[in-house]
């Protein structure tokens, strides 16, 4: 049978949202061929907060206006309704066996705090592998006894990788009408992963996947972990600015060399523009902004209650915008702004996605 696609089936191709196929009923098989549509949505969690930093929970649909590439969209919301599902990956490497202890107490702030009587978690260790100690479960005492298997592994944490894995799961299709979120309770640079950040970035904008992060800090593993003797630098300190192999432009330089700042935008456009590796030096900043979540970071069991009492508060409070771009002949990057009507509101969203352009013959 004949098949062919509308211009529209195309720009759906974007990679940043579901696609959903409708068919178009065939009267009689001797009549015209089937044809596929593709329609896009878009969906982009959103926490809004008072100029105190408290979460507004009860906000109106008509209180919130989205531009998708500076055009008004047509927006339906929803609210902590919604079915959480989470994928909490954990660095399990020999550099953070002194929080283990700590962070394996987390079950039962989990099930608490965040998943709320719908949710499930699933748990994800990473050192030089990627493993699923437990697959989704509501089950509070599976969770423990999952993250009580974690031990303090190799020299290698590969963040990336895990992010990946994490990002499949949370795509599979039972799962198409939840709220999914990767918590990360990691130190902020990866370690050795096989796969690419840009690749991770795309997956985790296609699945509608929120990173959130509870950092561990660097300075306290470094000083309560035995190093290996220091070896000579392969690279120059002139030549350290960008990385071999990454195109040398104004934004990497800038960007790549350190902690974000300022406007993150451009940043991301560099890393889902080139195919190379490019040197970031915080991944966990990578991900939270990208996906609209956020980083939090603790040093103490007290802390880490605190802030995975607040992560909780958030994803419970979030509102999770959907919507279909009426701009969808435009390759590149689409950047999402979301306000809200009510005075003095703080809103934070995922800044955009990237989308394939459409060629010449299909235009």
């Amino acid at each position: 049978m004949n098949m062919s696609f509308t211009r529209r089936s195309f720009a759906a191709a974007a990679l940043g949202a579901p696609l959903v196929a409708q068919k178009v009923p065939l009267a009689t098989a001797e009549e015209a061929p089937l044809f596929r549509a593709f329609t896009r949505q878009v969906i982009a969690p959103t926490t809004v907060t008072d100029r105190n930093g408290n979460y507004i929970p009860n906000l109106q649909p008509h209180e919130f206006r989205l531009f998708d590439k500076g055009k008004l969209q047509k927006i339906t919301i929803e609210n902590a309704s919604v079915p959480l599902s989470i994928v909490v990956c954990i660095q399990a490497n020999n550099t953070v066996e002194s929080v283990l202890p700590n962070i394996r107490k987390v079950g039962l702030l989990l099930e608490n705090t965040v998943l709320g009587e719908a949710g499930q978690a699933a748990i994800v260790a990473f050192d030089h592998r990627v493993r699923v100690l437990q697959e989704f479960t509501r089950d509070g005492d599976l969770i423990t006894k999952a993250l009580n298997k974690i031990n303090a592994g190799s020299t290698t944490a590969a963040m990336v990788d895990a992010v990946n894995d994490a990002a499949r799961m949370l795509s599979r299709p039972s799962l198409k009408t939840h709220k999914k979120v990767v918590l990360l309770i990691a130190e902020t640079r990866d370690k050795g992963s096989q796969g690419k950040l840009r690749d991770a970035l795309l997956a985790l904008q296609f699945g509608n996947i929120s990173v959130y992060s509870l950092n561990i800090n660097r300075l306290v593993t470094s000083l309560l972990t035995k190093q290996p003797p220091p070896r000579p630098p392969s690279v120059p300190s002139s030549a350290r600015h960008v990385p071999a192999g990454a195109l040398n432009t104004p934004d990497a330089t800038m960007a790549f060399t350190g902690h974000y700042s300022g406007n993150y935008i451009p940043v991301l456009v560099e890393i889902l523009r080139q195919g190379k590796a490019l040197f970031v030096d915080n991944h966990i900043e990578a991900f939270t902004k990208h996906t609209g979540g956020a980083e939090r970071s603790f040093l103490t069991y007290k802390d880490l209650e605190r802030v995975v009492q607040d992560i909780g508060q958030e994803i419970q409070s979030q509102y999770l915008i959907s919507y279909s771009p009426s701009t969808t002949e435009d390759g590149g990057y689409h950047e999402i702004v979301v306000e809200v009507t009510r005075p003095d509101m703080k809103v934070r969203t995922r800044p955009g996605y990237w989308m394939a352009a459409i060629p010449d013959h299909l235009k």
